[in-house]
């Protein structure tokens, strides 16, 4: 035992070390179970997630067949996917997660043939207006309180005492007043 002083602390600390781990992570769960109870009761904020392209139907609209891929490009925007596999194939996508809303995901592929657009195959999409529509989102205001006094609360406060008129002095004779401009040289 004297030649193994050192490794019996440590054993003792690395003990101590688990036992405190063991704990910390038993709470850990129970951490767990106490928030699915509060589920329903308290939501944490989540952040709006925007990913891709908004193509929009006046968009497809403004497509004409045929159209070389530079005016593709500038009427939808770069695309999302670009494979080097498939060099004439453009992929647009666009998801959108909001907190209470249902997940928004829509997909369009525009397929060239050398430099012109040869066709476009897309989800249903909406006009512009439609889009913008979904964006709000509705804000629900909680009915608003009376901002009456019940005579029983009133009667917890004396009267306000009147406030004696001032007498208001009246210039007799002509007045003058300082020039608003400074005189002309």
């Amino acid at each position: 035992m004297t030649y193994f002083p050192f490794s019996c602390r440590f054993a003792t600390s690395v003990g101590v070390v688990f036992s405190v781990l063991a704990v910390a992570l038993g709470g850990c769960s129970s951490l767990d179970r106490a928030s699915a109870k509060v589920a329903g009761v308290v939501n944490p904020y989540s952040i709006e997630i925007v990913q891709g392209n908004v193509v929009t139907r006046e968009q497809l609209a403004a497509l004409p067949k045929g159209a070389p891929r530079a005016q593709v490009q500038a009427i939808l925007g770069t695309p999302l996917l670009m494979s080097p596999f498939h060099a004439q194939r453009w992929d647009y996508a666009f998801t959108i997660k909001r907190q209470g809303m249902a997940p928004q995901s829509r997909h369009v592929t525009v397929v060239s043939n050398g430099d012109r657009l040869e066709s476009v195959e897309a989800d249903t999409l909406p006009s512009e207006a439609d889009f913008v529509g979904s964006l709000r989102t509705p804000v629900v205001l909680p009915a608003a309180k009376p901002l009456e006094a019940s005579a029983e609360a009133l009667a917890k406060f004396p009267a306000p005492k009147p406030v004696p008129a001032l007498p208001v002095p009246v210039p007799t004779g002509a007045v003058s007043y300082p020039p608003l401009e400074p005189a002309a040289k």
